[in-house]
C-alpha cells in the first residue's frame, strides 16, 4: 500500500452493541473497496478482522483489529472493535486512536446498551460520531423505530443522510438526501440508479428539513438564513455538515445491509468526504515531561510523536505494539525515546497490518497507524518521541477489573510459568490483574467477567500450554478478643545437663491496633529484662494462627506482668515456648470472635434501576450509606458492604443494569463476623489447611 498524507488519511474505530454487524460491515467495506477478493463471514469464521484462534472459535471479537482500506485517493484505517463488555479494552484503545468513531445500530434491536456506551466513550474522547443502521435485509428491520431510539438516546445530533424507501417490509431503494438520487440493488449486489419514488416526497422533504435545522446550528449565519426562511446552497449544507460532524454537534446516519453490501458505497464516500481526516482532527493537547501542557499539530515536519495503543504477543514475531503516529515520521532508522521509560527504544521491523496479514513498510507518517515488531520496553500507552521534543500522550480510559478468581494449576510444574505467562497477557490486555495472595494460598486472576476470563484460561492452554480451572476465591478473614484475660504460660522440660525453664504471667485485652502491641509491666526482676524480646517474639509468632479457625489475629494487646526464671534453665527459646504456652491457655477464655473484611461501595446505575441494586445489597448484608444523582439519569449509591458477599458481584449488576452499571470496591475495615455464619467460616478453613498439607 502506497503512503498517504495525513490529510489524506481517515482513522475509524467501528463500535457498538454485541451482534449489531461490526465485523461484517468492515468485511463489506474491505470487499466493496477491493481491499479483498472475497466477503468473509463471522459464521464461517473467515473474516479479516476476526483472526484470532478465539475469535473464530467463539464467532466474536475479542480485541480490536486493524485493517486500512483505499477508497478514491484516500487511506482508511478501520479498527473493528469488540461489542461484548467483557471485552471493553477493545473499544477503549480502538477508540483511541482514531479520529472518528462508526457506531453500527441493528435494524432489527435497535438503540442497546452497547450503542450508549460507545457514544459516550466517542463523546469523552472528542471524536466525531457517524452511525450506521445495519442488517435492512432483515425481516422486521425497522429503519424509522431506530431513527426514533437513535433521538431518544441522543438527540436531534442523529442526523439521517441514506435512508430506505420500504414497501411490502423489504427495502426497494435507498435515498441519498444529501444528493437527492435513490439507488437499488439485485441479488448479485449490483447498484441501479433508479428515480425517487413518489410515495417517499413527504418523508424525504420531512428529513431534509432536518438536515437543514442541524446545519443551521453549525455557524450564527447559517442559523439567521434558516429563520429568514432562505434555502441553502448545496455548498452550505455540506460545509455547515463538516463543522457540525467535527464539533460533534451532528452524527450522520446511514444504513444498508453488511451481509450482501447493500448502501456501503454510500458509506465509504461519508468516510473520506464527512468524516475528519487526520490533519484534521489527529492532534492532540499533550504534556511534557515536566507537567507543561501544549497542543501538537499533526505535522509529518516535526520531530516524532507517537503513541502505542495496543500490544500483542505473537507467537512467531514476538511483542507487536501498534502505534499511531501524530507528527513527524517513524522510520526504522528512528531512535525515539520512550518517554515513560526514559530509554531508547531501538526500532524493529515496521509493517502495517490487515486482519492477521503484514506488510513491510519504509515508514509510518503523521496520522497514519502501523505496527513496530520486537519494542524491547513499550507498554500500551507509552509515548514514542523524538529526544529532541518529549511529550506524553493521555492515555486511554481503561475499564478496572471486576470479576476475581481463584486458580487451580492442572499439570505439576506449571507454577513458575503461570505468573511469566500472565504477564505477557497483562501486556495485551490492561484488564487483567494477577495476584498471588500468601494469606489464602491463592494466585487470583482478575478480569471484566466470565467471558474475560474464560478466554484468559483458553490463551493460556493455547499459547502457553498451562492448564487451569477457575475456583471461588477465598476470602482473608481475622480474628480478634472481646474480653480481657491474665493467664500463666510455664515451660519446664528436665533432661540431662540443662534443664528449660521459662515462666510469664501475660495479660490479654482487647485494642485498636492492626495486629499485636506488647508491653511489660514487671516488677522486681520477676523476668530479667533481656527475656523481653524473646517473649514478644513469641507472641508475633502465635497471632499469625488464631485459635478459632487460624486466622491471624488484630487488635490483641498483652502485657506481660509477672513471672519467674531460673538461673541456669531459662532462656531465650524457653520464654518464647512460654509465651505461645499463655496464648494457647488465654485466647480461647478471652472471648475470641472471627472478624470479616468489609469494604466501602460505590455504584453508578440508572436511576430505573436503583431499587433493584439497593434490594441486592440488603440481601447480601450491606448498609447503604446514601446517593448522590448525576448526570444523564444516573445515581451513584455509596454503601458498606461484607467482601465476602462482593464475588459475583459484577455479574450480578451487568444482569439487572443490562451493562449500565459499573461499582468500586475498596477495602476499608474488619467487623465482627454474626455468629451464624461462623461455622461455614470454620470448615472453609479446616478445608483450606487440608489443602495446604
Amino acid at each position: 500500500m502506497k503512503q498517504y498524507t495525513a490529510d489524506k488519511i481517515r482513522n475509524v474505530a467501528i463500535a457498538g452493541h454485541g451482534g449489531s454487524g461490526k465485523t461484517s460491515l468492515a468485511e463489506a467495506m474491505l470487499y466493496r473497496a477491493g481491499a479483498t477478493d472475497r466477503l468473509g463471514k463471522t459464521a464461517d469464521g473467515n473474516t479479516v478482522c476476526d483472526c484470532d484462534q478465539e475469535e473464530i472459535r467463539r464467532k466474536v471479537s475479542v480485541s480490536s483489529a486493524v485493517a486500512p482500506l483505499e477508497w478514491k485517493d484516500n487511506k482508511v484505517n478501520l479498527i473493528d472493535c469488540p461489542g461484548l463488555f467483557d471485552f471493553a479494552v477493545g473499544m477503549s484503545e480502538g477508540i483511541r486512536a482514531a479520529e472518528s468513531v462508526l457506531i453500527v445500530v441493528s435494524a432489527k434491536s435497535g438503540v442497546n446498551v452497547g450503542t450508549e456506551k460507545a457514544y459516550k466513550l466517542a463523546t469523552q474522547m472528542g471524536k466525531a460520531k457517524l452511525f450506521y443502521i445495519n442488517k435492512m435485509d432483515t425481516e422486521h428491520a425497522d429503519f424509522h423505530k431506530v431513527m426514533e431510539g437513535l433521538h431518544a438516546a441522543f438527540g436531534t445530533s442523529a442526523c439521517p443522510m441514506v435512508v430506505p424507501y420500504v414497501e411490502d417490509h423489504k427495502v426497494v431503494c435507498y435515498i441519498d438526501l444529501l444528493d437527492d438520487r435513490a439507488f437499488s440493488y439485485a441479488a448479485d449486489g449490483s447498484k441501479t440508479n433508479v428515480e425517487i419514488p413518489a410515495g417517499a416526497s413527504g418523508m424525504v422533504n420531512a428529513l431534509k428539513d432536518d438536515i437543514k435545522e442541524a446545519v443551521a446550528e453549525t455557524s450564527e449565519e447559517l442559523m439567521d438564513k434558516f429563520f429568514s426562511g432562505e434555502e441553502f446552497t448545496q455548498e452550505e449544507i455540506r460545509k455547515g455538515l463538516l463543522q457540525g460532524v467535527r464539533s460533534g454537534s451532528i452524527a450522520p446516519v446511514f444504513c444498508g445491509s453488511a451481509l450482501t453490501t447493500e448502501a456501503i458505497n454510500p458509506l465509504l464516500n461519508a468516510i473520506v468526504t464527512i468524516l475528519p481526516s487526520a490533519a484534521d482532527n489527529a492532534g492532540e493537547q499533550v504534556k511534557t515531561p515536566g507537567g507543561e501542557e501544549m497542543y501538537l499539530d499533526c505535522n509529518a515536519d516535526d520531530p516524532l510523536a507517537a503513541f502505542v495503543f495496543k500490544t500483542v504477543t505473537d507467537p512467531f514475531v514476538g511483542k507487536m505494539s501498534y502505534v499511531k503516529v501524530v507528527a513527524g515520521k517513524l522510520a526504522a532508522s528512528s531512535s525515539p525515546t520512550n518517554v515513560r521509560a526514559g530509554v531508547p527504544e531501538r526500532m524493529g521491523k515496521l509493517v502495517t497490518i490487515r486482519g492477521k496479514k503484514q506488510e513491510d513498510t519504509d515508514y509510518i507518517g503523521a496520522g497514519d497507524i502501523g505496527v513496530i515488531c520486537k519494542l524491547a520496553e513499550a507498554v500500551t500507552g507509552d509515548s514514542i518521541c523524538d529526544p529532541k521534543r518529549l511529550v506524553l500522550f493521555e492515555k486511554a480510559p481503561f475499564p478496572k477489573p471486576s470479576l476475581t478468581m481463584a486458580i487451580q494449576l492442572k499439570g505439576k510444574g506449571d507454577e513458575g510459568k503461570i505468573a511469566q505467562a500472565l504477564l505477557r497477557l497483562m501486556e495485551e490486555d490492561p484488564a487483567i490483574a494477577f495476584e498471588n495472595n500468601t494469606e489464602t494460598r491463592q494466585q487470583l486472576l482478575s478480569g471484566l467477567g466470565e467471558q474475560h476470563l474464560d478466554v484468559i484460561v483458553s490463551k493460556l492452554k493455547n499459547k502457553f500450554g498451562i492448564e487451569i480451572t477457575l475456583t471461588k476465591q477465598r476470602v482473608a478473614y481475622r480474628e480478634t478478643i472481646r474480653k480481657k484475660v491474665k493467664v500463666q504460660g510455664r515451660h519446664k522440660k528436665q533432661s540431662g545437663g540443662h534443664g528449660q525453664f521459662g515462666d510469664v504471667w501475660i495479660e490479654f485485652e482487647p485494642c485498636d491496633s492492626e495486629g499485636l502491641v506488647f508491653e511489660e509491666n514487671v516488677f522486681g526482676g520477676a523476668v530479667p529484662k533481656n527475656f523481653f524480646p524473646a517473649v514478644e517474639k513469641g507472641l508475633q509468632e502465635c497471632v499469625k494462627q488464631g485459635t478459632i479457625a487460624g486466622y491471624p489475629v488484630v487488635g490483641l494487646k498483652a502485657t506481660l506482668v509477672d513471672g519467674s526464671y531460673h538461673p541456669v534453665d531459662s532462656s531465650e527459646m524457653a520464654f518464647k515456648t512460654a509465651a505461645s504456652l499463655a496464648y494457647k491457655a488465654g485466647l480461647p477464655q478471652a472471648g475470641p470472635v472471627l472478624l470479616e473484611p468489609i469494604g466501602s461501595l460505590k455504584v453508578t446505575v440508572p436511576d430505573a434501576n436503583t431499587g433493584d441494586i439497593i434490594s441486592e445489597l440488603n440481601k447480601r448484608r450491606g448498609r447503604v450509606l446514601g446517593m448522590n444523582p448525576l448526570t444523564g439519569g444516573y445515581q451513584e449509591i455509596v454503601a458498606e458492604v461484607p467482601m465476602s458477599e462482593m464475588l459475583d458481584f459484577s455479574i450480578v449488576l451487568r444482569s439487572i443494569s443490562q451493562g449500565r452499571g459499573d461499582f468500586e470496591l475498596n477495602f476499608e475495615r474488619y467487623e465482627q463476623l454474626p455468629q451464624m455464619l461462623e461455622a461455614a467460616v470454620i470448615e472453609e478453613a479446616k478445608a483450606m489447611r487440608a489443602d495446604a498439607e
